[in-house]
């Protein structure tokens, strides 16, 4: 999943006398998380504000295209842009973004999480943007599967992550299930549109070798992918085609499922007691997991940058934010509105993100900074695993071939490997 948001004002009077403004993002933009933007997100502020807005939904690549093509021309169009830390950080990089330094102590009632500030903080104390929304992803459980955990693993170890809930743990654990019961119980969201490549860079990878790319053709990377090859063993084949992980833990396809937290939502809403959000195992480097930071950012020389600010401030209330986790699973960037989450299935999801993020061993990390590149780093991590895992192709020789294509990704923008 990708976040992305960009509001354009059009010049010209709606109704009483407000601006138009244009919304692209690359976030919110599967057709339900569209419709929430579309019906229930933004006609409150143009109530509030006379301030109407067109919702444009794009890909990253389309974006940093867009606004690179503006800035050349001199002639901008967007007022707000909302993305990924990632893609900020890069738009920032090519002098594209407003200082919000200023703006930001002015919000009142909200306090943002130190570190999601500190991200959107560049080295010269320039605030490029508001922090807006953040995700993560998870593993979820059907309680179903606790009965079959493996000697030495308990429920508690599990759901709070201990230092015993490791990958190994969760293949025997897998391996039990599927002695008891003859079902290949674990699935990922291995589909041509979903985020395997993730679980892949941003979880295993970090988890044996310590990084995301430093490491890709190392000794344990090797032994992380002779892991990953076990792992799939358990692990229902139909992964292949399933994009994101709700329904087939509805549907009682897997007991124990990897994804975004925005797409295993349904799953928890649905059935509350049937399910829980537990951390991710760790690996011998450690609990490896990304965090997804969406920000809001104003480009330079917007034509309407009050109007602009105007709904920054309220896409970052807290009642606005926890809206936001209720319709669509992304969770809050300030304090206020995560003490607001109601009791009930958003906090089965509140709990298992906050455990993960609490865990002695968490070694955080975020998607790779590469600006229209990124799509290509992908790949590389998807290649791998249809080459090693599915083709049955030696490790080393995968690694070795793939290896220099990835660090060259890394050369060409500049940016150093994580």
């Amino acid at each position: 999943m990708v976040l992305l948001g960009i509001a354009v004002f059009a010049s010209g009077c709606i109704g009483g006398g407000g601006a138009k403004i244009v919304w692209a993002s690359t976030q919110l933009n599967p057709p339900e998380e569209r419709a929430f933007v579309l019906n229930e997100l933004i006609p409150p502020f143009k109530e509030e504000t006379g301030i109407d807005v067109e919702f444009v939904p794009l890909s990253y690549a389309d974006l940093s295209t867009r606004l690179e093509a503006e800035m050349s021309s001199g002639e901008v169009t967007l007022d707000v842009v909302a993305d990924l830390h990632g893609g900020l950080d890069y738009f920032n990089s090519k002098g594209w973004l407003t200082d919000l330094s200023g703006k930001i102590k002015e919000l009142q009632g909200r306090t943002f999480i130190e570190s999601y500030l500190q991200y959107a903080t560049d080295q010269n104390g320039k605030v490029f943007y508001v922090p807006w929304m953040s995700a993560t992803y998870v593993m979820v459980v059907n309680k179903e599967a606790f009965k079959y955990l493996p000697e030495g693993l308990t429920q508690e170890d599990v759901m709070k992550g201990t230092e015993k809930w490791t990958y190994d743990a969760l293949l025997e654990w897998l391996e039990n299930i599927y002695k008891q019961t003859g079902k290949k119980a674990f699935g990922l969201p291995a589909g041509p549109k979903g985020l395997l490549h993730r679980f892949i860079h941003g979880y295993l990878y970090p988890s044996f070798t310590g990084y995301e790319t430093k490491k890709f053709d190392s000794p344990e990377a090797l032994e992380m992918w002779d892991y990953f090859k076990d792992l799939w063993e358990y692990t229902n084949p139909a992964s292949t085609t399933w994009d994101a992980m709700a329904d087939p833990l509805l549907q009682g396809d897997v007991l124990i499922a990897w994804d975004h937290t925005a797409r295993i939502k349904n799953a928890i809403t649905t059935k509350p007691d049937q399910f829980v959000v537990v951390p991710v195992p760790r690996g011998p480097k450690g609990r490896g997991f990304i965090v997804v930071l969406a920000g809001l950012a104003i480009p330079k020389n917007a034509p309407h940058q009050e109007e602009a600010w105007k709904l920054i401030e309220y896409l970052t209330r807290p009642e606005t934010q926890v809206k936001v986790m209720e319709k669509v699973g992304f969770f809050p960037t300030v304090k206020e509105a995560s003490n607001a989450v109601p009791e009930g299935p958003l906090k089965i999801l509140v709990n298992g993100v906050t455990a993960q993020s609490s865990t002695s061993d968490a070694l955080i990390v975020m998607i790779p900074n590469l600006g229209e590149k990124g799509g290509e780093f992908s790949a590389i991590y998807r290649d791998a695993f249809t080459r090693i895992v599915l083709n049955g192709e030696d490790p080393e020789s995968v690694l070795k071939e793939l290896g220099p294509k990835l660090h060259k990704l890394f050369e060409e923008v500049g940016v150093p490997e994580p």
